[in-house]
């Protein structure tokens, strides 16, 4: 009963980290990109989420549009003036710029709700029947992980079925050749930072429905840990980031309990390490030779 209960928690957690790993390697997967400021997006969903219940009283539902609706202009707005004219510089250049605009978000958060921590009423609870609760189930563990396999399902639809998946399917394998075929790569990545920074709404939401505190430092770990996530599936694969996250939160858990709670962070990163030491491009990854 009680390694069930484990179990939950870590499939819960690592949904979370599945979603916000949807949103790096979209971003990764078109514009071959690493959003370092991934993270604080989250950290920004999860206080226009708490303004909106705590301050204007509207109900949940709304309170998470509302935060989907603004994630995703800040995520078009940051890859327009801090990622677009970056395109054509190295790699180097780009991470640099991500790490900027995620202390630009951490300190500008700071200024606005201030350092304070606040305590997020729960989005996402509804009553459960007694048996489900006593085997450690919660309604923020039933809701998120119905929202990441509903949301995997849906990009996959998405991204293999509709107009603008095969244009970023196209702006993925050569940005030049899919440009020359009449595709407009700019606005392609924007809507690939649009979904990413949705997603990232929904990720802030219910993590701090879980953990029901919330700061501006709130979304840089899960941020990370997401990343690792996506890198352990296979950046680049959706199939990859759900998986990836999933094997995370587990493991997470698991180490929590069995083993230390001060070194279960360590403990995911170890495994990362191992994993790439066997599988270089992650579990479902592709390995691309380099031509030369």
């Amino acid at each position: 009963m009680v390694f069930f209960s484990y179990l939950i928690s870590g499939i819960s957690l690592g949904s979370v980290y599945a979603i916000i790993a949807l949103g790096y390697t979209m971003v990764y997967g078109i514009a071959k990109m690493l959003n370092f400021a991934h993270g604080d997006v989250i950290m920004v969903g999860g206080y226009i989420c708490y303004c909106a219940m705590t301050y204007l009283g509207l109900p949940a539902i709304a309170s998470i549009l509302l935060s989907m609706v603004v994630c995703t202009v800040l995520g078009v707005v940051i890859e327009g003036l801090a990622y677009r004219p970056l395109r054509q510089a190295g790699s180097l250049a780009v991470l640099i710029t991500a790490i900027g605009v995620s202390y630009f978000l951490q300190n500008a958060a700071q200024l606005i709700w201030g350092v304070t921590p606040k305590i997020f009423t729960s989005a996402v609870s509804f009553p459960l029947p007694q048996g489900l609760t006593d085997l450690g189930i919660s309604s923020e563990a039933i809701v998120t992980v119905v929202s990441c396999v509903v949301i995997m399902i849906a990009l996959t639809l998405f991204v293999n079925h509709t107009r603008m998946g095969k244009a970023m399917r196209a702006c993925s394998e050569d940005k030049g050749a899919a440009q020359l075929m009449g595709i407009n790569v700019n606005r392609t990545i924007s809507v690939t930072f649009a979904i990413g920074s949705a997603l990232a709404a929904i990720a802030g939401v219910l993590l701090c429905s879980s953990y029901t505190t919330l700061m501006p430092t709130t979304g840089s770990m899960p941020g990370i840990k997401a990343f690792t996530a996506a890198v352990f599936g296979g950046i680049g694969s959706i199939p990859g980031a759900f998986i990836g996250g999933l094997l995370l939160g587990i493991i997470e858990a698991m180490a929590k309990a069995y083993i230390s709670t001060n070194l279960a962070n360590a403990i995911v990163f170890a495994v990362l390490i191992v994993v790439l030491l066997v599988r270089p491009s992650g579990l479902l990854g592709k390995y691309v030779p380099e031509k030369v």
